[in-house]
């Protein structure tokens, strides 16, 4: 097996969207009385548990009726190519302890063995030994993983189950091809910033034209087909224009210049969390903080997800030129996932002679904005901002990025804002990118726990700092009708400093 195993030096983290099995419909924590359903109170799921590598173990033992059976007449020779999977020790080391089973969010929502991460790294292997035929419900299993990283910080034996996500991902559009969608999507759409704005057009005419506020007032998104439904209940106040059109290249630090930073826009906050980015902006150079913001593509976490390797390093090369300033001490992000991808490069590039050294030192510079601003000392907000709020931890922050005292330190340091912690601030939400959009039942389910607990706060804000998480989380304040907003932490800084 040694031989057949490269190392993933080049792979990385992203959520992706798959193709689901047909579920049952989600009941709605409103609907049912309150969010204290039985499904919601994060109980570990009880009774005798399958192998981990046994086909198909299920419920108590059971098999998975979704999986099917191995085909023994067509074998791969090499399954997974070279330079896909980590070392054969990475794919030994689970030792089947289960306590990963507790804390995955797709497996606590429909308790298939399969859908542990124990479970999926046996399938994994068994693959790659040619003892099964990667198959339909195989590619469903690999799809399912929504990459937010919660078993790998449990994992007593260290095993990267979201990293072995990623390679049989890459291996699968390896053996199966592009679509002309995907093709579209990230070779034409994402890498250019331009386009993304002409895609996102209709968006901003829907909110122009007050056709939103009418759907909602009269709640005709109820009448929608399910999917659209889902999609309405995901879209955010839409800004009139992308912030990228009205951010200038260069932002003077109110008063003495003490830090000189560069500001990476993602997609999300170009076109849909304008109000954050400017934020942000506003926030740094009140701290001292002169700004630089250049014109960026994707970071590429997107493409890396659907195994566009190539296309993701080009852009990879792209965002560290723009930033290539000697002078600049970092590069601020207010986008979790974008943070997450910015200081993955040196991974993605450490194979390329000529870029291997600058994207290490780009990477080295990456910081979120609330673990920024707390490291260089924050001027202490002195405005009043007179509201209850909570805080989603972004699984692309808490887990790939280590960061998650420094935004709730931000929101206490707010006079008048009450802090209220909630149950599981950390457990995912659901989105993993477009999850939300290819299953919306079972993202709904993985939702609908963190929506309970967010209503047991009795918040009036549920503040997040990835702008994929606050659509998923839009979309359960409208789908529950909770009277609630969601809002980037910096914005509540921003306000309080712009009240005093």
């Amino acid at each position: 097996m040694g031989q057949r195993m490269g190392n993933l030096q080049q792979l990385f983290l992203c959520p992706l969207p798959w193709s689901p099995p047909a579920r049952s419909r989600a009941g709605g924590i409103i609907a049912r009385g309150g969010p204290a359903g039985n499904r919601l109170t994060g109980r570990t799921p009880s009774g005798k548990m399958g192998r981990p590598g046994e086909q198909g173990a299920g419920h108590g033992g059971q098999p998975d009726p979704r999986m099917t059976k191995m085909s023994t007449k067509e074998t791969l020779t090499e399954p997974f190519p070279r330079g896909v999977l980590p070392d054969e020790a990475q794919v030994l080391a689970c030792i089947r302890c289960g306590l990963c089973s507790a804390v995955c969010p797709v497996y606590q929502r429909t308790l298939l063995e399969t859908d542990a991460p124990r479970g999926r790294i046996a399938l994994v292997r068994a693959v790659l030994e040619g003892r099964l035929e990667p198959s339909r419900r195989f590619k469903q299993i690999v799809y399912e993983c929504m990459y937010c990283q919660a078993c790998t910080t449990l994992c007593p034996a260290g095993v990267r189950t979201d990293l072995l996500m990623m390679a049989a991902r890459a291996y699968l559009l390896e053996r199966e091809g592009e679509n002309r969608f995907r093709r579209f999507l990230f070779r034409w759409l994402l890498p250019h910033p331009e386009r993304v704005e002409a895609a996102t057009f209709p968006l901003r005419l829907y909110e122009r034209l007050g056709v939103r506020g009418l759907v909602e007032r009269l709640h005709l998104d109820r009448l929608l087909p399910r999917r659209l439904r889902e999609m309405v209940w995901l879209l955010p106040p839409i800004p009139r224009r992308p912030q990228r059109r009205l951010l200038p290249e260069v932002t003077p630090a109110q008063g003495e210049t003490r830090h000189r930073v560069g500001y990476f826009l993602g997609c999300a906050q170009d076109v849909m969390f304008a109000s954050a980015s400017r934020a942000t902006v506003r926030v740094l150079a009140r701290n001292g903080c002169t700004v630089y913001a250049p014109r960026v593509a994707c970071c590429g976490m997107p493409h890396l997800g659907y195994g566009e390797l190539e296309v993701a390093k080009e852009l990879a090369r792209q965002n560290i030129l723009a930033f290539e300033c000697d002078d600049l001490e970092a590069v601020v992000t207010d986008c979790a996932s974008c943070g997450s991808m910015l200081r993955e490069y040196a991974t993605l590039l450490s194979g390329d002679p000529e870029w291997a050294a600058r994207a290490a030192a780009f990477s080295a510079r990456v910081r979120d904005i609330s673990a920024y601003l707390v490291e260089i000392g924050y001027e202490p907000p002195r405005g009043r901002v007179e509201l209850r709020v909570t805080y989603h931890d972004p699984c692309h922050l808490v887990r790939g990025q280590g960061v998650s005292r420094q935004p709730r330190e931000l929101l206490r340091a707010i006079p008048g804002l009450e802090f209220v912690e909630m149950a599981e601030a950390d457990w995912c939400c659901g989105n993993a990118g477009s999850h939300a959009l290819t299953d919306p039942e079972g993202s709904g389910e993985i939702l609908e726990r963190k929506m309970a607990h967010a209503a047991r706060t009795g918040a009036q804000v549920i503040a997040s700092g990835c702008p994929g998480c606050q659509l998923q989380l839009w979309r359960g304040v409208r789908r529950w009708r909770l009277p609630m907003r969601v809002v980037h932490p910096i914005e509540l800084l921003d306000l309080s400093y712009r009240r005093s």
